[in-house]
């Protein structure tokens, strides 16, 4: 190649999109170019559910280029590459192009293939003038991008819209003198089409009412890339698609767990391989140690933001990921965390304890923050000791958050207080007092509230661990309290209401304690 230009969709490629294609590698042949070669670069980010899935564009992209240049929807293979770009597509109009145009640059092309209708969002249904029309207009993007300052030796290669010619089956720029010639598809056109499973028209007698007649124009698309399409829309609601790349990411599990499904998904569940339950069996601290020094579970490794948690109601329960309402794997979304999180075993914040302002406790373990600077593995249990803790007022909810430091973290020797944090990391209180309040904010959501912007100390930390303990102790039976059976909870590990195995009798607490 001696030259790259880049073409950014977010669509099936029709016949439109590949006039603009053909004819931007003319053109730059017609500047002295001998062998100019087409960037075809999908979006691979998030885009809107009404989209088509990446998957389905990729193998519909494929089809384009298996067809070569025997049909007008076609591209040439020998002088295309297709390579996904993982960006997402936030609909910002002009604005947006710019980004495309740019990032592209920054990849190695020299042009930037760029034609009409910006994807934007809509002006307000409320708006006087054109309501619920197109914010931008639909040559606002190559206006702004040709006369963008940061778009430095990047050239465009701009083009007006194509339509379809009904007289040669072909998508060109229309003539204007015989404009009854030329029929536009509209995407929702296509969409409709497609859902329908239309057929192609005949090629000598294509009808204005392509919907009516339920059939696309033989020059629309590849065939088969049409009947990827066509399959796509007629399956939408079957769940079998990929609507965006997620990286394969390994979930940094402990040694001492095994796991089945895939992570990122539902299916994901990690168990411990010593312990059945990974909240009833497992020891509340480490034996020997004295009341300040915890065993932490580790949930969300340092810097993870899939929101993974004990599964309470699952028998022997693992570690899984939390869903949405709509079902969907969630993740927090105001940042990485910058601390390990995880949960103190055999503990339960019982909803029936109720604080000073008759919040009622939250109906999980009590959870853990370490703020240490070693990322402990999703799984591993860790030696940690109690600094204090926050309680976090939580959609009416008490939920109380343990601050600790692991003992095999370097500062451990030096951090033995709230004060001795601060003092070794300034800035981690407040840091944590912000996650805790805003985190759900980026969803949309109001902030949470603290019961006190003072963390608690290390004995009164203690106290509460003990009072979690002791409702645990009631839950599985063992205690003076008395928890009725209603919560759905899976109690039946040895170390709650289950009896003891030849598994869990050989047990031994030093050998999971020190996993980390």
């Amino acid at each position: 190649a001696d030259t790259v230009y880049a073409f950014q969709t977010r669509n099936p490629t029709h016949a439109g999109h590949a006039y603009l294609m053909r004819s931007a590698g003319e053109n730059l042949k017609k500047e002295g170019y001998k062998n100019p070669v087409l960037w075809l670069s999908p979006l691979g980010g998030w885009t809107k559910e009404d989209d088509v899935p990446l998957d389905v564009r990729v193998k519909q992209h494929e089809e384009v280029l298996n067809s070569g240049l025997e049909h007008p929807g076609g591209l040439d293979p020998a002088k295309t590459v297709m390579a996904i770009w993982p960006a997402p597509m936030v609909y910002a109009g002009p604005t947006e192009v710019q980004f495309h145009a740019k990032s592209r640059r920054s990849a190695g092309a020299s042009y930037f293939v760029v034609g009409r209708d910006p994807a934007g969002m809509k002006g307000s249904e409320l708006a006087v003038a054109h309501p619920d029309d197109d914010l931008y207009d639909g040559d606002h993007g190559r206006y702004v991008l040709q006369n963008s300052p940061g778009i430095g030796s990047m050239k465009m290669l701009s083009f007006v819209k194509v339509m379809y010619d009904i007289t040669d089956n072909v998508m060109k720029v229309p003539d204007e003198s015989r404009m009854d010639d030329f029929i536009s598809i509209s995407g929702s056109k296509m969409r409709l089409l497609a859902r329908n499973g239309a057929v192609p028209c005949s090629r000598t007698d294509i009808p204005t009412d392509l919907v009516g007649a339920n059939c696309v124009p033989s020059g629309f698309m590849v065939p088969n890339g049409w009947d990827i399409v066509v399959d796509y829309y007629k399956n939408i609601d079957s769940g079998r698609w990929i609507p965006w790349s997620r990286p394969q990411v390994d979930p940094g599990a402990s040694s001492q767990t095994k796991s089945e499904g895939k992570f990122g998904t539902g299916s994901f569940r990690l168990a411990h391989s010593t312990y059945e339950s990974y909240w009833h069996d497992i020891p509340l601290r480490p034996e020997g140690q004295s009341d300040e020094i915890i065993n932490l579970v580790t949930e969300i490794p340092l810097y993870m933001t899939a929101k993974m948690e004990m599964q309470k109601t699952l028998p022997g329960n693992p570690i899984g990921q939390d869903s949405n309402s709509d079902g969907s794997p969630r993740y927090y979304t105001y940042g990485t965390t910058f601390f390990n999180y995880g949960y103190i075993p055999q503990t339960w914040e019982d909803p029936s304890l109720k604080d000073s302002l008759g919040n009622g406790g939250d109906n999980d373990p009590l959870d853990v923050m370490e703020v240490g600077s070693k990322r402990l593995e999703m799984g591993s249990i860790t030696p940690c000791r109690v600094l204090g803790h926050l309680e976090l007022i939580d959609e009416g909810e008490m939920d109380n958050k343990i601050i600790c430091i692991a003992l095999s973290d370097p500062d451990a020797s030096s951090i033995h207080s709230m004060g001795d944090l601060e003092r070794v990391k300034p800035g981690t209180i407040d840091k944590l007092k912000d996650w805790l309040k805003r985190y759900k904010t980026s969803d949309g959501k109001p902030e949470n509230a603290l019961a006190s912007e003072n963390p608690t100390s290390t004995k009164e930390a203690i106290e509460l661990i003990h009072e979690t303990n002791s409702r645990w102790k009631n839950l599985c039976g063992k205690g003076s309290g008395f928890v009725s059976d209603g919560h759905g909870f899976w109690l039946d590990a040895a170390g709650c209401k289950g009896h003891s195995s030849s598994s869990s009798s050989s047990r031994t607490s030093n050998l999971a304690t020190w996993d980390d």
